[in-house]
């Protein structure tokens, strides 16, 4: 679709059943190593898709919660959670290099990017199995997260996402609550259209505040994530942008 000036990514290699057809809507991806879901097929299927289409490729670790899809923090202690980040960074970057894919970011998953944006002992824990695996990507998180302090703001993406709703404080809207989840592609648009264009939010709550973010999540596993980006982009197209 030309330039994509506006960057967008979602989470893929999930198993939704509709990569192929986010993908060419993409920027950037966000792709599952095996914590909360995924294998060695799916990472390196998502991998050879991504390329195909010139989509930049992202680490997508997670708590290791396959029964919650890692949207809850599981009881673990420190020593096995580095562990497994350890595992499943290990397992990305090695198929990446088979693929001689260049693996452009990082983005922590689910309850874990929750945790590490504002608890800084989970941030810095991390940063850490980054650091021992000797990565050092660009991060996506959110603007004034604990990752965005403790790291130096050439290595950050600040993030935000177009299918979420936002309490006042810019914390997500649980999923548990109604209204967590935009369903239009009407609705999507136009929170992307606030943060991109005014660099502000309308919250859950009907209140405007600001926001900054430099790339845009959309869920690969949302129903509605294909007809949300078609229109997305066709939108963008009509102001110059894509």
């Amino acid at each position: 679709m030309g330039q994509k000036q506006v960057n967008i990514n979602a989470d893929l290699g999930e198993g939704a059943g509709q990569d192929d057809k986010l993908m060419p809507l993409l920027s950037s991806c966000n792709i599952a190593c095996g914590g909360h879901t995924g294998d060695e097929d799916s990472i390196a299927k998502t991998i050879e898709l991504a390329k195909r289409y010139d989509v930049k490729i992202g680490a997508h670790p997670s708590y290791p919660d396959r029964d919650h899809f890692g949207r809850k923090r599981p009881e673990i202690d420190d020593e096995a959670l580095e562990d497994s980040l350890t595992q499943q960074l290990e397992r990305f970057y090695r198929i990446a290099k088979q693929l001689d894919a260049e693996v452009h970011h990082v983005k922590a998953h689910g309850a874990l990017y929750n945790d590490a944006a504002k608890d800084k002992a989970v941030a810095q824990l991390f940063l850490n199995v980054l650091k021992r695996s000797g990565i050092n990507n660009t991060i996506y998180t959110p603007f004034d997260s604990w990752l965005h302090k403790l790291l130096p703001d050439n290595q950050v993406m600040f993030e935000a996402f177009i299918d979420r709703a936002y309490n006042e404080d810019l914390t997500l809207v649980s999923r548990a609550s109604e209204g967590a989840l935009h369903q239009t592609p009407e609705e999507a648009w136009q929170q992307l259209y606030e943060m991109y264009f005014l660099e502000e939010i309308t919250t859950i709550s009907g209140v405007k505040t600001a926001i900054k973010a430099d790339t845009f999540c959309i869920h690969g596993d949302h129903p509605e994530a294909v007809n949300m980006l078609r229109y997305i982009r066709e939108q963008l197209a009509k102001t110059n942008q894509r």
